[in-house]
């Protein structure tokens, strides 16, 4: 097999964590794999793989070489890309991560337009509401919603989202409604991610102003915030689409409007060698585009 080859299962092997499923994903052996990759750490004079009985991890020198080896393996499918661009129609595959709730609202009815208005793309989602690692997981892109963490990554923005802080009627009749985000110290708030500390933004007095809330109920999906809030357990902050439908039934209720920030933004996020990349641009392109017409701001 050539240089490339076992470039590849190398790369292929440290994004799905062990021989076996870096096997199953490339169609071979599992002894042939493991072989190909002895062989080039042979060829190389150095390990590259931490083993062990339970996952497979890169040495130092096999992480510095994986990053390496991941964008000349991009640098070889683009040139391909380029030339198939050319001849014919963009071809190629994409791996893609976004939210739950955004997935299922925004990109279900959106991505199949995609791929009939290119029938040589394939297109992979991975829907999940924890921040996944692209470089790690093997992502070309994901989809991200509020303030972006410091990082090399390269932020495109794609819509720009409403937010509502709101609360169940129950909730509101027992513990009283918020006059100001200050007043949100002495609240139960149902709290979205895994933060240790979570802070809400406001506009007050005309200018940002970030608010400590805390509450007894944390979950990584917006669904089931947007649940426990009707079910009485708080007060929620999500975009508008999530809660538009109980909100129009009266399961809940807007507080504090006056000093809501006027939107959030949906990014397009991905890696930096993935920056040339045809098939990212088309997808960050069709998506911006069609959430555009959409209007979709509140869903």
């Amino acid at each position: 097999m050539s240089q490339l080859e076992d470039m590849q299962m190398f790369a292929c092997v440290m994004e799905q964590g062990s021989f076996t499923a870096a096997a199953e994903r490339l169609g071979l052996s599992k002894q042939l794999v493991s072989r190909r990759v002895a062989a080039l750490e042979d060829r190389l004079g150095v390990r590259l793989l931490n083993r062990s009985t339970r996952k497979l991890s890169a040495t130092a020198l096999g992480q510095a070489y994986l990053e390496r080896v991941q964008r000349i393996l991009q640098e070889v499918a683009e040139a391909e890309q380029l030339v198939g661009t050319l001849r014919s129609t963009p071809r190629g595959a994409l791996r893609l991560s976004a939210p739950v709730s955004f997935g299922i609202q925004h990109l279900s009815p959106l991505l199949p337009g995609f791929l009939l208005r290119y029938p040589e793309v394939v297109v992979e989602l991975d829907l999940s509401d924890r921040t996944v690692d692209l470089l790690a997981d093997g992502f070309d892109m994901a989809v991200r919603i509020g303030e972006l963490a410091d990082s090399s990554l390269i932020a495109s923005p794609l819509m720009q989202l409403d937010m509502v802080t709101c609360a169940s009627p129950t909730y509101l009749a027992a513990r009283g409604a918020p006059q100001t985000p200050a007043e949100l110290a002495g609240h139960d708030c149902v709290l979205y991610g895994h933060s240790a500390a979570v802070e809400w933004p406001f506009r007050v007095g005309g200018r940002q102003q970030r608010v400590a809330v805390k509450g007894r109920y944390r979950v990584n999906n917006g669904e089931l915030v947007r649940d426990a809030a009707i079910a009485g357990l708080g007060i929620a902050r999500l975009p508008t689409f999530i809660v538009e439908d109980a909100l129009a039934r009266g399961q809940l209720v807007a507080v504090l409007e006056a000093f809501q920030l006027p939107s959030n933004t949906a990014w397009a996020v991905y890696p930096q060698h993935r920056q040339a990349s045809l098939l990212v641009r088309l997808l960050i392109d069709h998506l911006r585009e069609a959430l555009s017409a959409d209007g979709a701001a509140g869903g």
